[in-house]
């Protein structure tokens, strides 16, 4: 007994002992491991992108709201529970299955068919992969789950009825994303009773919430619409070339964002801020939450556009290319034009239009937008280019003003050179004026042979150039915006192309616009500093940033105003850019003007270059032809480009000529409709307009794809 005693004591002794370290020397960090948690911090929602504005405050881009029904998970939650939650859910809302996979279907069948999954592998394959040393435990877990896929049947996986199927899109939308952050499960269609029916027993689904959501709607047909660009959806997420730049900068993979131009392009400024939630979380379950930063819809941007003017000037392309479509004898491979609109002392563009025909989904041929061509497709501008050659004369001290030259054919190399009028009206001595009146192609010949350091008489069987003046020439043609990129605030912007071959012949057919390839942006940039004495001025559609302002039919106040940039000053005088503007002026009123049937009557007193080249389509010979003009000639307040390129064969129906008169006139007289109505009055309390209310029209048009 004494023993027993003893013993009882000892256990005793070292129990109180044990007791008293775990209390007094470990107390402390037990304590802290009992009470341990974890700050986990979550950006939630989905916030409105900002509005798109044209130049007068219609509104041409905007948000629709719409039901949505979201979902939380936990760092904690498990399948099973996320199953239990998603059958529940099934009972109350009707769920499309049409974004299931093959995979999702693996997953789902694994796990509520625990039994047979477990029976697809065998304890001594299990056995096998655990006594592989060189495997960890994740390794082994990882092989028995593939071999489990590889062993589904198709049986299997289409075993599923009705109810099971929807119940396995719910739980598809569940595992999208991450934890503690809400996944929206259905937001297109989420009727009303659908909203009270969830909300009613919400207590009985943690995780899942109702609030309201957004989707992009664009105003106005088809109009710019390839330049305003698309929003991906909740789906398709961040575009997966650019999943590491955007999630460096904190967005989450199935955020939305713009996939191309405007949207794109302006997307940080666009986007909105995300409700910034800290959680407080003990062994992965949520013990309370605290908002550390309030979401905010994205600022508002305005354009330089007038859509007004825009949709003006498209229905005008649309109307001229059509009507010479039509006439396939004369015009077979004619399929796009082209028009570019801006201010030329502040680069603002007015209307950017390009209109093409191609396949509809329906397989039919139409008229698509195809605006965005403007700055990514190039084109022979033809005789356009001759105030920019005549211009590097100047600069290059080879001609001078009012120099007169002998416009005659040419024969150099064997091969004729001449200008288009020399068949019927003969030869001719021409200033330099007159010579951008009437087109002289002899004229840029010999000012470019000077340039090249080349003899100029009109019969030479061998000329030798110096081929530097490729180069001299081009580099003084980028100064007036030809052959570089214009610095248009959109991605994707071409430079043009450049002929590679260095030939005499090449060199003249460079200084009339029939060797290198210009955009339409280029060419209004060209004119646009032939227009205001001489400036580079760097184009753009953004007007201006404003601050989101949600009282009805108001602006915010503006966050950034984008100001004109002027990229370089043509390196001549005064007098001898003045030179090149009374010619383009001689074009739209001289008596031999290739313009004057335009424009020669006009009201706003207009200045001109018309343009026809020799071109190919798919190796076939055609024809290019191009009209850049501005006005009031005096006092240049809009410049403009037109091509039309492969318009015709033999006979020039003047569809460019056409279409530049027809945009002009329209845009005067919308000037005095806007003058009239006030707008150009800019202030913070000025109204805002819906281009559907402008216009008694609209397009329900939601992105929900990206390009």
């Amino acid at each position: 007994m004494n023993i027993l005693f003893f013993a009882v004591f000892v256990l005793f002794t070292l129990l109180i002992l044990r007791l008293g370290i775990v209390q007094i020397v470990h107390g402390n960090d037990y304590l802290k491991e009992v009470q341990r948690t974890e700050n986990v911090k979550a950006n939630n929602g989905s916030p409105p992108r900002g509005k798109i504005y044209d130049r007068y405050r219609n509104v041409i881009v905007d948000n629709v709201p719409m039901n949505a029904i979201t979902y939380t998970r936990t760092q904690s939650t498990k399948p099973e529970e996320m199953l239990k939650v998603a059958r529940k859910l099934a009972e109350l809302i009707e769920m499309k299955s049409d974004k299931i996979t093959d995979r999702d279907r693996q997953d789902f069948w694994l796990l509520t068919h625990p039994d047979e999954a477990e029976k697809l592998v065998s304890i001594e394959e299990i056995k096998k992969l655990e006594d592989n040393e060189e495997l960890t435990k994740d390794d082994v877990n990882k092989k028995i789950y593939q071999m489990q896929l590889d062993r589904i049947t198709e049986e299997n996986i289409h075993s599923f009825n009705e109810d099971e199927i929807e119940v396995l899109a719910i739980f598809r939308e569940f595992n999208t994303g991450y934890a503690l952050s809400p996944q929206i499960v259905k937001n297109e269609g989420v009727s009303t009773e659908e909203m009270a029916r969830v909300n009613e027993h919400l207590a009985k689904m943690p995780g899942v919430n109702v609030t309201t959501d957004w989707k992009r709607h664009y105003a106005g047909d088809d109009t710019l619409r390839s330049i305003l660009g698309k929003v991906s959806s909740a789906e398709q997420g961040l575009p997966s070339e650019l999943v590491n730049s955007f999630t460096a900068k904190g967005y989450a993979l199935n955020d939305r964002v713009g996939t191309s131009y405007v949207e794109s392009q302006y997307e940080e400024v666009l986007k909105g801020q995300k409700e910034e939630v800290e959680y407080i979380t003990k062994n992965g379950s949520v013990l309370e939450e605290q908002l550390v930063k309030e979401g905010h819809s994205g600022k508002d941007v305005v354009l330089t556009i007038d859509m007004k003017l825009q949709k003006e000037v498209e229905k005008i392309v649309e109307e001229e290319l059509s009507k010479q479509a039509s006439q396939y004898w004369e015009s077979p491979y004619l399929d796009r034009a082209f028009v570019v609109m801006m201010d030329p002392h502040t680069g603002e563009i007015m209307s950017m239009v390009g209109k093409k025909y191609g396949e509809n989904a329906d397989g039919q041929t139409k008229l698509q937008d195809y605006a965005l061509g403007t700055f990514t497709s190039a084109y022979e501008a033809g005789s356009a280019v001759k105030g920019a050659t005549v211009l590097t004369g100047y600069m290059t001290d080879k001609l001078n003003i009012g120099d007169v030259l002998y416009d005659a054919p040419m024969k150099i190399g064997g091969e004729l050179k001449s200008s288009w009028f020399n068949a019927s009206q003969g030869s001719k001595y021409l200033s330099d004026i007159q010579a951008l009146e009437i087109s002289s192609n002899v004229y840029m010949f010999k000012t470019a042979l000077k340039i090249a350091n080349a003899p100029t008489s009109h019969n030479q069987e061998f000329v030798d150039i110096d081929l530097e003046a490729f180069d001299t020439m081009r580099n003084h043609f980028s100064q007036v915006g030809l052959g570089v990129k214009t610095g248009i605030d959109l991605p994707g912007e071409t430079y043009g192309l450049k002929g590679l071959e260095k030939k005499p012949g090449l060199l003249l057919d460079l200084a009339i616009g029939q060797y290198d390839l210009y955009t339409p942006m280029q060419l209004a940039q060209y004119v646009s500093s032939i227009a205001n004495d001489g400036y580079r001025i760097e184009p753009h559609i953004m007007k201006e940033i404003r601050e989101p302002y949600h009282e009805k039919n108001k602006i915010g106040p503006i966050v950034y105003e984008n100001k004109p940039k002027v990229l370089n000053r043509i390196n001549v005088s005064e007098r001898e850019l003045q030179q090149v503007q009374n010619g383009f002026y001689q074009v739209a009123h001289g008596s031999r003007g290739t313009a004057r049937v335009q424009f020669s009557n006009a009201p706003y007193n207009a200045a001109a270059k018309s343009g026809t080249a020799e071109s190919f389509y798919n190796g076939k010979e055609t024809y290019n032809t191009t009209l850049i003009g501005y006005a009031p000639f005096d006092n240049p307040e809009i410049a403009y480009s037109v091509v039309v390129p492969w318009s015709h064969q033999d006979t020039d129906p003047g569809v460019n000529k056409t279409i530049a008169k027809r945009i002009m006139d329209k845009y005067f007289e919308l000037k005095k409709e806007a003058e009239k109505d006030g707008l150009f009055e800019t202030s913070v309390e000025g109204e805002v307009r819906s281009m559907d209310d402008a216009d008694g029209q609209s397009q329900e048009e939601t992105e929900e794809t990206g390009e």
